[in-house]
């Protein structure tokens, strides 16, 4: 196995079975106890207690669920919406694809974060603060790229041996994109979601830190840092293990989408 893949997957297998395995391992992230508060870490609270007096092991441990939840349903939401509408405008080509190809581009000319900021705070003032919220106002920009891919791909495949012989047969268009193209878009579909996954993460630990992402008491990595750091100097333990965990997940990923995306590319290489 690649190494990278290897250390990546190692990595986020971690933190996964930590957020499944949450209510063995981790008391209530929610229990409160102002005799304990800003206890530094120890035998009893191994990551310290807050500034309520709750335990940072249990809240980053549930933490875990939370972000790697929002981060893989933003994923998969984003993946699925950006191949369809990449794939589309590839195929097909003509009106579609400059209408697709320009709206494309001006979500690119758009700072993502800024966006994602103002339209949480759009969706929070009109709705009142939810996580889908968070989860919308990523999707509306995290599609973008995975349409971007998605139709260099389709182009070069649409010129390949098996779509022509799919349509000397009479085969439909939409049955040829969808059966056909898409499937063999698919591999490195999955690399740039892999690599885009660190992105998510941060980008949902950014909303929670300004306020705007899943709101407390609901532990979320984010958010603990942002209520942490008033007490920086004098427990660095509330923001550093929610930050080292941000850190791990967003290099997991990382590491991963690099091993993935060099064999990929020593596959390709073998069979070329």
């Amino acid at each position: 196995m690649n190494r990278l893949c290897l250390i990546g997957s190692t990595i986020l297998l971690t933190i996964t079975l930590l957020g499944i395995l949450a209510p063995l391992i981790a008391g209530n992230p929610y229990k409160t106890n102002m005799a304990e508060r800003l206890k530094p870490p120890n035998f009893e609270h191994v990551f310290g207690t807050d500034q309520l007096g709750r335990d940072v092991f249990s809240r980053v441990v549930w933490g875990a669920r939370t972000t790697m939840v929002v981060a893989i349903t933003i994923s998969a939401i984003s993946m699925g919406l950006g191949c369809f509408v990449g794939a589309v405008s590839g195929y097909f080509g003509g009106l579609v694809d400059d209408l697709i190809g320009r709206i494309i581009d001006v979500f690119l000319a758009i700072p993502e974060l800024v966006f994602n900021i103002a339209l949480v705070g759009v969706l929070c003032f009109s709705y009142g603060a939810s996580i889908w919220n968070v989860v919308l106002a990523i999707v509306v920009t995290n599609w973008v790229s995975y349409a971007r891919v998605t139709r260099g791909i389709v182009l070069s495949l649409k010129e390949r041996e098996f779509v022509l012989c799919e349509k000397a047969v009479g085969a439909g268009e939409w049955y040829i994109l969808l059966r056909h193209v898409i499937p063999n878009a698919i591999g490195p579909i999955v690399v740039l979601a892999t690599l885009n996954m660190g992105n998510v993460i941060m980008t949902v630990a950014s909303l929670g830190f300004l306020g705007l992402g899943i709101q407390p008491p609901t532990p979320e990595w984010g958010q603990m840092i942002n209520s942490g750091k008033d007490y920086i100097t004098t427990a660095p333990w509330l923001t550093f293990f929610p930050g080292l965990f941000i850190a791990l997940s967003v290099l997991g990923f990382n590491l991963l989408g690099e091993g993935l995306r060099d064999a990929m590319e020593r596959r390709s290489y073998v069979e070329r």
